[in-house]
């Protein structure tokens, strides 16, 4: 999520426009079959909830007669992984000021921290740090606290980004940030976007130019090896980062701080609202990367999904896609898709988006998927995405700022009825001003999920993370429930031990497990 589109709808137009949508939505969610007469051919087979165990009926009733310590009982929650997390927007407001101010950086009339000297009309970013009433109009823009009826909360977010994008440039320093969050909401893995070798791979795109025939613009960027030595740049970006948090973090000391614990990996994210050959060229550069550094994982396409270029190049980004997966088939691909609403694009570009994500551009999770019953056939869509095993990350709070789409109007029980996996997220939790204790808060309050059910939410989180190994679980959780594979049917064996050394995804996992005992003795007590 990054840059800025033209003003081109209210938060009330859109909640008008979402009044016969969400109604809509709510009806075909309640119009699902339930019984077993369902079948096969009508929907993918979901059981009921599954029996609690002793020890979850005691924490599910100590949650229910203790109201008032929700957000302590959320945050304790082991909650896994966010998978989808944008490094610059993840990091907390007040941080982002005090690195502008180390930088010596300027905030101009419109609140855009720029470059020094500080011309006039701006001010030091430093003066925010004793500034209170500075302060707060600094954090206003950059975020979305005290956001204003009357002005789109789409645009409002989307233009935070480039207000604080000149202060985003120690990626070590935000990531120590966002994994300290993590670590104190008890979660053990992130996978966070950021942009590698951004300037080297715009570059590199206009000494290309663009050509129609992709794999012969996969040959002009391997050409001369400038392709190997983008990777090369986006690695020892890589390092510095790394060098920088555990500077940051302390963890070569004997007090390091949580931050440490959290096992990060990047994702590459791609300027979707760029000419064809620069979103080409990042697509290959993070495909590459992912096959040769096991730091990175996948790519991801980012900006506004409504943006003009995003609009009308969407059906070329997907053969793209398709084309260079065959290509780097290690690599992994999660795509933001269906983040739209009625009004924000012509009927028509709300039909196709996240099935093009899935059957064209390889999709392996879904970023969003709002708009999912807009899409034609999405009754289908929705089975094939439960059959594969493709996941939606749904980050309730941005859905309601950005698309003012909650509640009854979101798709989030349509997916869960249909048995698509679903993992709670937090998007972009500094600008939303929010954390990942919120989204699954958010989660049992509007769908009145129950302890057994955040549990097995917080579960999907690593076992739909793009990590490597044997996962803890047999296959296909969603439909028939967290069963463990036979090496760990005892937890604590040392049969179970030797599984999970062989596996970091299902270290994490068992740690996890370890993790929800604890909580439940806690909470049961």
């Amino acid at each position: 999520m990054q840059s800025v589109i033209n003003p081109r709808h209210s938060s009330a137009s859109v909640r008008r426009l979402l009044t016969a949508a969400g109604l809509a939505a709510a009806a075909l969610a309640a119009s699902l079959p339930t019984g077993p007469s369902a079948g096969a051919a009508t929907m993918t087979a979901v059981p009921p909830p599954r029996t609690s165990t002793p020890a979850e009926a005691r924490t599910s009733a100590w949650l229910n007669s203790h109201p008032t310590e929700a957000s302590r009982f959320f945050r304790d929650l082991p909650k896994g992984g966010d998978l989808h997390n944008h490094l610059s927007g993840s990091v907390r407001t007040e941080y982002l000021i005090q690195l502008a101010a180390e930088d010596g950086l300027c905030v101009d009339s419109t609140m855009t921290a720029v470059a020094p000297p500080c011309a006039a009309g701006s001010r030091p970013a430093a003066d925010a740090l004793t500034d209170a009433g500075f302060r707060q109009k600094v954090v206003r823009a950059w975020s979305m606290q005290d956001f204003p009826e009357g002005e789109s909360g789409h645009d409002h977010f989307f233009a935070a980004f480039g207000k604080f994008g000149a202060a985003t440039s120690h990626r070590g320093k935000m990531l120590a940030d966002v994994a300290g969050t993590a670590a104190a909401q008890n979660q053990t893995y992130l996978e966070t976007m950021v942009s590698p070798a951004s300037a080297g791979a715009r570059q590199l795109a206009t000494d290309v130019g663009w050509d129609a025939d992709l794999a012969a613009l996969h040959r002009k960027l391997l050409g001369g090896g400038r392709l190997d030595q983008l990777v090369a740049d986006a690695r020892k970006e890589a390092d510095t980062a790394d060098a920088e948090f555990r500077d940051t973090a302390r963890c070569a000391t004997t007090t390091p701080r949580p931050a440490c614990r959290i096992t990060v990996r990047w994702i590459s994210q791609v300027s979707r609202n760029s000419v064809p050959e620069r979103v080409f060229t990042q697509i290959a550069l993070g495909l590459r990367l992912a096959e040769r550094d096991p730091r990175f994982v996948a790519v991801n396409l980012v900006q506004p999904e409504d943006g003009e270029i995003s609009v009308r190049d969407y059906r070329l980004h997907m053969r793209m896609l398709n084309h260079l997966h065959g290509v780097y088939p290690r690599a992994h691909i999660t795509l933001h898709a269906g983040e739209l609403v009625p009004g924000l694009v012509k009927p028509e570009d709300l039909t196709f988006h996240i099935d093009d994500a899935v059957r064209t551009g390889q999709a392996e999770r879904i970023g969003h998927g709002v708009d999912l019953v807009q899409e034609d056939d999405w009754r289908q869509l929705a089975r094939d995405m439960a059959r594969r095993q493709i996941a939606v990350e749904v980050p309730l709070t941005s859905n309601a700022q950005i698309l003012q789409v909650e509640g009854d109007d979101h798709p989030f029980p349509v997916y869960r009825k249909y048995g698509v996996p679903v993992v709670l997220s937090t998007d972009d939790p500094g600008i939303s001003r929010g954390d990942i204790g919120q989204e699954y808060h958010r989660a049992a309050r509007t769908y009145g999920l129950g302890y057994p059910e955040l549990k097995d939410l917080a579960r999907s989180s690593l076992e739909y993370a793009f990590l490597p190994g044997r996962s803890l679980w047999r296959p296909d959780p969603v439909r028939q429930g967290f069963r463990p594979v036979q090496e760990c049917q005892v937890l604590e064996s040392p049969r179970c031990a030797r599984f999970t050394s062989q596996s970091p995804k299902a270290q994490l996992e068992r740690l996890q497990e370890q993790s929800f005992r604890s909580f439940e003795a806690r909470y049961s007590a």
